[in-house]
C-alpha cells in the first residue's frame, strides 16, 4: 500500500513537472552597416546617395522643410518554459534606428542613430 501511494505520488510530481523549454529568436533582422553612417556629410549627401547606402526607409515622415528617412530594425530573443500547470517566458526586444533629416533641396541636413539591437539577451523567465 505504501508502495503504491509512493509510486502515484511519483507520478503525479513528473507529469507535473513535465514540459519544454523553447529558446526562439526573430528572424527579419539586418543589422545596419554603422560604418556606411560615415558615408554621410550633412549639407552635401543627398537623398538618393541615403538609399543608395541604407536601402528603402522604413518610413517616410513629412516635416514643415522637408522629410525625415526613418530605418528601423528590431532583433527579439524569447526564451519559454512550458510546463503541465505552469508556463513562464521571458521576451526582450531592442532596436535599432537611424534618421535622417532632408531638406527640400534633398540633402541631409543632419542625423542622428541608435543601436541597440545587440544588447537584447536570452534570459530565464522566472
Amino acid at each position: 500500500m505504501k508502495t503504491r501511494w509512493l509510486c502515484t505520488g511519483l507520478l503525479i510530481i513528473v507529469v507535473w513537472l513535465s514540459g519544454c523549454a523553447v529558446i526562439g529568436r526573430g528572424k527579419d533582422f539586418r543589422p545596419f552597416d554603422e560604418k556606411a553612417l560615415t558615408q554621410i556629410k550633412p549639407g552635401e549627401t543627398t537623398a538618393t546617395e541615403v538609399t543608395k547606402l541604407f536601402g528603402a526607409p522604413t518610413q517616410i515622415v513629412k516635416l514643415s522643410n522637408g522629410n525625415a528617412y526613418v530605418y528601423a530594425r528590431s532583433l527579439s530573443k524569447a526564451t519559454g518554459l512550458w510546463l503541465v500547470v505552469l508556463t513562464l517566458a521571458n521576451y526582450d526586444t531592442q532596436h535599432d534606428r537611424i534618421v535622417f533629416f532632408i531638406n527640400r533641396n534633398d540633402v541631409v541636413t543632419h542625423f542622428g542613430s541608435s543601436f541597440q539591437a545587440e544588447a537584447a539577451s536570452y534570459g530565464m523567465p522566472f
